[in-house]
């Protein structure tokens, strides 16, 4: 494959400046520049957040996001596009907003945030909060940012155990379930964490059956995809008490309508599909792509390749 023009396509503007890893690529073989839809079909490859129709015309399209269900797998495997994600590079930011998701749970931070607004001084029960060493967490999804959790939470002293397709062990996770041990996995965890890939199998993974199964006092955190939960269901336990919160970085619709009940819910956490960004995601990216250039130029297949 030929690359002589690559384009950062300014739908990456919505995680960091396009010229930021236009200028962290500059001394690469290629042309380096910023593209809009129409500059994208002059490149041979562009890196890109969003998808375009326009994007067919190159050869090559990376997603700064690990999730790639937005891109057409069969169209760009009948074109011979080359699809590559960032897979791998997430793991410290999503397992480190986890870990705050938790210690805000545990240490009601929220709580705390919400009264300053008012300026009430009011301190909890004496026995709503309490430590995460000790408390278990269920990781459902043990690739890079399921490990992610599972490693800070490891560390302080929870009991993680998780779920994988396989089965097969992963370090600092005590007890690994398949998949179709899901229910047993989550029924007795104090925090249930998403951290899969949405697809044909996962899509609504989390409903009401599922809600149904996880203990009263549990929260659900998702950071994975929002269709991988299903999101009325989730609002019905929430309301009903079957479950006692949750920490929410992904939705069905983004953003989240300003109508929804999850908005107004004390015990419900709402952060905007931020739990990855970090100010060196960048950096990280501009490491994958010139990689990739590198493994191109010598003939060898692409890392992260999707398709």
């Amino acid at each position: 494959m030929q690359i002589d023009q690559l384009g950062i396509h300014d739908s990456v503007s919505a995680v960091f400046p396009p010229e930021q890893l236009r200028d962290a690529l500059a001394d690469t073989a290629p042309a380096v520049s910023v593209v809009d839809d129409e500059g994208a079909r002059d490149c041979d490859a562009v890196v890109t957040f969003a998808y375009e129709e326009g994007f067919l015309e190159c050869e090559w399209i990376h997603s700064i996001q690990a999730g790639y269900d937005r891109f057409p797998l069969e169209e760009l495997e009948d074109r011979g596009i080359v699809l590559t994600n960032s897979t791998g590079i997430h793991g410290e930011s999503v397992g480190e907003t986890v870990l705050g998701y938790m210690l805000s749970v545990a240490r009601r931070l929220g709580q705390y945030a919400r009264q300053q607004e008012r300026t009430e001084w009011n301190r909890p029960d004496w026995d709503v909060p309490f430590t995460l060493a000790g408390e278990s967490v269920c990781v459902v999804g043990l690739g890079t940012l399921g490990r992610g959790i599972a490693t800070r939470a490891n560390a302080l002293g929870m009991e993680v155990t998780g779920v994988r397709r396989s089965g097969e062990p992963v370090e600092g996770v005590e007890r690994v379930y398949t998949s179709d041990e899901l229910h047993e996995a989550i029924s007795e965890a104090r925090f249930v964490a998403l951290a899969v890939p949405l697809t044909e199998e996962t899509e609504e993974l989390i409903g009401r059956t599922e809600l149904a199964t996880m203990d009263e006092g549990s929260h659900l955190i998702n950071v994975s995809r929002g269709s991988v939960v299903d999101q009325d269901a989730l609002v019905s336990a929430l309301e009903d008490g079957e479950i006692r919160g949750a920490a929410l970085d992904v939705f069905a619709e983004e953003p989240l309508p300003k109508d929804s009940p999850l908005w107004e819910m004390e015990e419900v956490l709402v952060t905007p599909h931020a739990a990855a960004y970090t100010r060196g995601y960048y950096e990280a990216i501009a490491g994958l792509v010139r990689g990739n250039l590198d493994r191109n130029a010598a003939g060898e297949e692409f890392e992260n390749r999707v398709v």
